[in-house]
């Protein structure tokens, strides 16, 4: 049994049926250079060995703690492990993600040197399901993040690169929980425009974030719907706000679900309607953005592959 030493970050892993990549995410914290964390492990519901198996990590490691909940989706359990957390930061970490050994170490000294940050993330890593690297990072890291920025895209890519301050995070009353895909989003927007903190990026990649097909950011139909309602409640706080970004918002995110149909070789029917989508709310300025040229000139070519390949069969 590791001795206890008082931490000053608490991590906050959500998990359903989570037995499968478990082991490898507990182990990534276990990893950390930085070690005055607590680990809280919320079991929401699980029908799995989730619960037995982060348990053996209890008996080995006082500082791992296992909650078991009633299934109420991963908002409500995060919202559960920060309100047990014992101290002021709070570090997110899906059950598939992975954390590069120093994730912790340079989060705590940047939150610790810059007062004034609420919410801090880095650069991420893409890996694919067994944990091998795509070769594919992030962009480097964009200071100037206004409210409307959430509009058009996660800076974050993923929760298990957020850690924030539990004052802030409480404040706010934390993820909604009737929001189910761009919960993540809507928390930043709103520290974003309702309070005095920064959010701010370390150029530094700390986070390796896992890309399957069973995964939320799979499902492009869903991710549309809650970007959908993730505007709609925007709208309600910030009204002038988001009719000022609204289209081009739209374009871009229209835009990102289309390229997500090569990645995931979903139907070109598919990635035709979402580029459609997105020529439509841009078709003033197409010419000004290559990118989406470019898009819509390979789906319609797999659309034509497709196609051929129906036709010999």
């Amino acid at each position: 049994m590791i001795m206890e030493i008082k931490p000053s970050i608490s991590v906050v892993i959500p998990a359903y049926n989570a037995a499968r990549f478990l082991p490898e995410v507990i182990q990534s914290v276990l990893d950390q250079t930085y070690q005055d964390w607590e680990l809280l492990v919320i079991d929401d519901g699980s029908t799995d060995n989730t619960a037995t198996l982060v348990n053996k990590y209890c008996q080995l490691d006082s500082r791992i703690r296992l909650i078991t909940t009633e299934n109420g989706g991963v908002s409500a359990a995060r919202n559960l492990g920060v309100e047990l957390a014992t101290t002021e930061l709070i570090a997110f970490l899906d059950s598939d993600d992975l954390w590069l050994p120093d994730k912790l170490s340079v989060h705590v000294d940047y939150m610790n040197t810059h007062p004034e940050i609420g919410v801090s993330f880095a650069r991420v890593e893409l890996i694919d399901p067994d944990g091998k690297s795509t070769g594919k990072l992030t962009a480097n890291i964009s200071k100037d993040l206004q409210p409307y920025t959430f509009f058009y895209t996660n800076p974050t890519v993923t929760t298990s690169n957020v850690v924030i301050r539990k004052c802030i995070f409480q404040s706010l009353g934390g993820f909604d929980k009737s929001i189910k895909y761009s919960e993540d989003i809507d928390l930043l927007f709103r520290i974003a425009f309702q309070s005095h903190w920064t959010i701010e990026g370390i150029d530094k990649v700390l986070i390796q974030y896992r890309l399957h097909s069973s995964g939320l950011s799979s499902d492009i139909m869903k991710m549309k719907e809650g970007w959908i309602q993730l505007m709609d409640k925007a709208r309600k706080e910030a009204p002038n706000l988001v009719d000022e970004h609204y289209r081009a918002a739209e374009a871009a995110h229209f835009q990102y679900w289309a390229k997500q149909t090569l990645r995931l070789e979903i139907s070109p029917f598919v990635g035709i309607s979402l580029i459609n989508q997105a020529l439509i709310s841009s078709w003033r300025n197409i010419y000004q953005k290559p990118k989406l040229i470019v898009l819509t000139i390979l789906i319609y070519l797999r659309l034509m592959t497709f196609n051929l390949v129906r036709v010999k069969i």
